[in-house]
């Protein structure tokens, strides 16, 4: 594991091309600390607009262009990433225009453990071309604050020479074997994610029914054992009721699946993620998967008035 500090992250000498796709709110402010680090960066995203806000970046028109010897994805979920390969203005065709034999793509977002070992391996064979999945957690404030701690899986040497470029955005690099560990190392850190916000949302629930000052109660929770980073980042959303933006319900759900997929390929019983997803899965059903996740507040309250209309009937 590396853990780095802020006057490391400068790396005017980084020896390799880089260009990153997706500068949504994860991926821009990762290009905005990279070109503070003084790398070079070509930025790609699909609303041409997002890439164009990124002040220092060559903006590409297409993967194509975005082809570099390192190309950092910072998208939804496998099947983007996958979408970005094929077609003449597609990745596979720059990199063939540019003569870049063993390129490096890096798979920031949050997938499938299972699928994207599976993915890698399927790009090694048919196109010499390294996967390495580096999946993140801190949120857009830990992006913003170059402070993310980033999980590793893949070949240990193609691992060590991005370290560097990745604490450009991380406070802590964390490689743990072939591709597919770092999005197991993810799926570990959401369960706790995904557990904690909804704890955090029921006890908010009882503090309002109870007509307890959140605020005050939230003051306590945070000095002592209940205390934590999604309080202190998602607090105020409780307490002004505001669950827009953010990391969203649907996404969580996505990565609630994808800790199914896992504990069925171990053969593992995980009784508390099964519950929390039930409960994502009503959140997203009712339409509030845009939601910033720690709106499962509204699911638990709505549920509960549900229930009480019920009983008076």
């Amino acid at each position: 594991m590396t853990t780095l500090t802020n006057t490391q992250k400068q790396l005017p000498d980084f020896p390799l091309s880089v260009s990153l796709c997706g500068t949504g709110p994860m991926g821009a402010p990762i290009a905005r600390n990279i070109l503070s680090g003084g790398v070079p960066l070509t930025v790609w995203n699909r609303t041409a607009a997002k890439a164009e806000a990124i002040s220092g970046g060559k903006v590409a028109g297409s993967p194509a262009e975005a082809a570099a010897e390192v190309v950092l994805t910072v998208l939804p979920d496998l099947p983007q990433v996958a979408a970005l390969l094929p077609g003449e203005n597609g990745l596979l065709a720059g990199w063939a225009a540019a003569g870049i034999r063993n390129p490096v793509l890096v798979i920031h977002g949050t997938v499938s453990p299972v699928a994207v070992a599976e993915f890698a391996e399927d790009c090694l064979r048919d196109y010499g071309l390294s996967v390495i999945d580096a999946p993140l957690s801190g949120g857009t404030i830990g992006a913003e604050e170059g402070r993310l701690s980033t999980m590793v899986g893949g070949p240990s040497d193609v691992v060590g020479r991005l370290t560097p470029l990745f604490g450009l955005y991380s406070s802590t690099v964390a490689w743990f074997g072939k591709t597919g560990a770092g999005s197991t190392v993810k799926a570990c850190n959401q369960i706790v994610v995904a557990a904690t916000v909804t704890a955090l949302s029921e006890a908010m629930a009882v503090a309002a029914a109870t007509g307890l000052d959140l605020e005050k109660v939230q003051s306590v929770l945070a000095g002592g054992l209940a205390g934590s980073e999604v309080l202190r980042q998602k607090g105020g959303r409780w307490i002004d009721g505001d669950f827009e933006g953010g990391g969203s319900a649907k996404n969580q759900l996505k990565d609630l699946n994808f800790i199914a997929e896992l504990a069925k390929d171990t053969g593992l019983e995980l009784p508390l993620s099964t519950s929390v997803r039930g409960a994502f899965e009503v959140m997203v059903a009712a339409g509030d998967g845009d939601l910033d996740h720690t709106g499962i507040y509204r699911t638990i309250l709505a549920a509960s008035a549900a229930t009480t209309a019920g009983s008076r009937c």
